[in-house]
């Protein structure tokens, strides 16, 4: 298949790019590096990168900013960013994707564990993650031509937890994090929400 992962020089998309390249042809896309530039939070740099790479048979993004803050610190900037890029930007890939996509091709969106999961500071990230998750779930109800589209939940990544200083016993590594996409691109699934330490 020839896949393009948006977000693919990161620590996930990295490990995703890694775990598909042997089987599959990778796009990767980015904000400032990969084979085509991309601004998740513009939806004319979305159209722009589809024109330019041309029909794919899978999307994955491990891309979308949100921020850490508590509650009564974020100001509208924070949400909008939060809503703008990490939400409103992944759907964007499935709404301008879907014309650029083959019959029977998947979406796979990134949410997290913080839906459902939450811990002080991260109420925007929180809210991204739940509206991703819900908008797999009704979107696949009407997707045309087969099309499939799904969300990955990872957990924390280990590197990321050991970067920062923190105990990453509870982490899951990038490279097995990587296995839930795999199985969403290759499985038949839609409309789910694949909780990456299933995969592993």
């Amino acid at each position: 298949m020839k896949i393009l992962i948006v977000g693919a020089t990161g620590l996930i998309g990295g490990a995703v790019a890694n775990a598909l390249s042997a089987n599959h042809e990778i796009i990767s896309a980015g904000y400032s590096d990969g084979d085509v530039k991309v601004d998740l939070g513009s939806k004319a740099s979305i159209e722009a990168m589809f024109q330019a790479i041309g029909t794919v048979d899978a999307v994955i993004s491990t891309a979308g900013l949100a921020g850490f803050a508590p509650f009564n610190e974020l100001d509208d900037a924070a949400y909008d960013l939060a809503l703008g890029n990490k939400l409103m930007g992944q759907i964007n890939l499935v709404r301008v994707g879907q014309s650029h996509i083959s019959d029977g091709g998947s979406f796979t969106l990134t949410a997290g564990i913080l839906s459902r999961d939450p811990m002080p500071g991260s109420v925007v990230i929180s809210i991204a993650n739940g509206a991703l998750e819900s908008f797999a779930k009704a979107a696949a109800l009407e997707l045309d031509r087969d099309l499939r589209v799904n969300t990955v939940s990872p957990v924390f990544v280990k590197e990321t937890m050991e970067m920062l200083g923190m105990d990453s016993s509870s982490g899951l590594s990038a490279a097995d994090t990587a296995k839930a996409y795999v199985a969403a691109i290759e499985g038949t699934m839609s409309g789910k929400t694949l909780d990456a330490p299933d995969y592993v």
